[in-house]
C-alpha cells in the first residue's frame, strides 16, 4: 500500500510510502492519500492527524517519471485536471478537518508535496528536510496553495523570492522563516513529532477545531465579521464538555482531562 496507516491513542499517522520515487504523486496514490485523510478527519476516534514520509523525502510532489512517455511525445497533460481532480480535494480535506494536522517533514517536500506540508497546522521538521517550491523549475506556477500559505506565512515579498528562485529551503532557514515550528535532529525528529502529536490529542478538540476555522476565515472577513464569527465560535465551545472539565480543573488547580468532546 503507497499509503500506511497507524492508529495508537487519538493519533492517526499516514505514512506516503513510495520512496523508490520520493513518495511522488500518480493518479492512484493521489486517491488513497485524499481517501486516508477523508477518513482519519470523519473518525471520532481520531483527535490528531501526522503525516510524513518513508525514506529520505516526504514528498517530492507530482511523478514526472510517470508523465515522461507523454513529454517524450511532445504532448502535455491537462494540469488543470491534475489540480481539481487530485491537489485541491487534498488541500481542502487537510485545511477542512476539525482537528489539528502536523506535517513530519523527514526529509524533501518539493512541489506539491511542499504544498501539503504547508497546508498542515503544525510543521516539524528532521534537521535533514529541505522544502523546496519547485515549480518555476519546469516552467509552471506553484499550485496547491503553495502562495496563498506562504503569503499568509511571510508575506509576498518573501513569497515571490521562494517560488520564482526554486530554490531549497534548509530546515534552519525554513524555522527561521517561520515556515517550520520545530526542527529536531534526525535520531530526535521521531520522537519529537510523535511528543508533539500525542499533546494534540489530549487537548480540546473542538476548540482546536473551532481555532483552526477562525483562522483560515479571517483572511476574507472585516473585522466586524470576524468579531461575529467568534461569537459564535465561543458559544459553541462553552457548551462543549471540554469547556467545563477545563474550568473544573483549573479551578480545582488540577491537569484538565479534555475528552475532545
Amino acid at each position: 500500500m503507497p499509503v500506511q496507516v497507524e492508529s495508537r491513542s487519538g493519533v492517526r499517522v499516514l505514512t506516503l510510502d513510495r520512496p523508490d520515487v520520493l513518495n511522488a504523486f500518480d493518479t492512484e496514490f493521489g486517491k488513497q492519500f485524499l481517501d486516508a485523510v477523508t477518513d482519519a478527519a470523519a473518525d471520532p476516534e481520531v483527535r490528531c492527524i501526522v503525516i510524513t514520509g518513508a525514506g529520505r523525502a516526504f514528498s517530492s510532489g507530482e511523478d514526472l517519471g510517470a508523465l515522461a512517455g507523454t513529454y517524450e511525445k511532445g504532448e502535455v497533460p491537462e494540469l488543470g485536471t491534475t489540480l481539481v481532480e487530485r491537489y485541491n480535494p487534498l488541500i481542502r480535506a487537510i485545511v477542512a478537518a476539525e482537528k489539528p494536522v502536523v506535517a513530519a517533514i523527514n526529509g524533501v517536500a518539493a512541489g506539491a508535496g511542499a504544498s501539503i506540508a504547508l497546508a498542515c497546522d503544525y510543521r516539524v521538521a528532521s534537521a535533514k528536510a529541505k522544502l523546496v517550491i519547485a515549480f518555476t523549475k519546469v516552467g509552471l506556477v506553484p499550485d496547491s496553495g503553495a502562495v496563498w500559505f506562504l503569503s499568509k506565512m511571510i508575506g509576498t515579498s518573501r513569497a515571490w523570492e521562494l517560488a520564482a528562485s526554486a530554490r531549497p529551503v534548509d530546515a534552519a532557514e525554513a524555522l527561521q522563516l517561520g515556515l517550520v515550528h520545530r526542527v529536531a535532529e534526525p535520531d530526535e525528529f521521531e520522537r519529537e513529532w510523535r511528543a508533539l502529536a500525542d499533546e494534540l490529542a489530549s487537548g480540546p478538540t473542538k476548540a482546536y477545531a473551532l481555532t483552526k476555522r477562525l483562522l483560515h476565515r479571517s483572511t476574507e472577513l472585516t473585522l466586524d465579521e470576524q468579531l461575529d464569527a467568534e461569537v459564535e465560535a465561543q458559544t459553541e465551545a462553552g457548551r462543549s464538555t471540554d469547556h467545563l472539565e477545563g474550568v473544573q480543573a483549573f479551578l480545582s488547580k488540577r491537569p484538565p482531562k479534555f475528552q475532545g468532546r
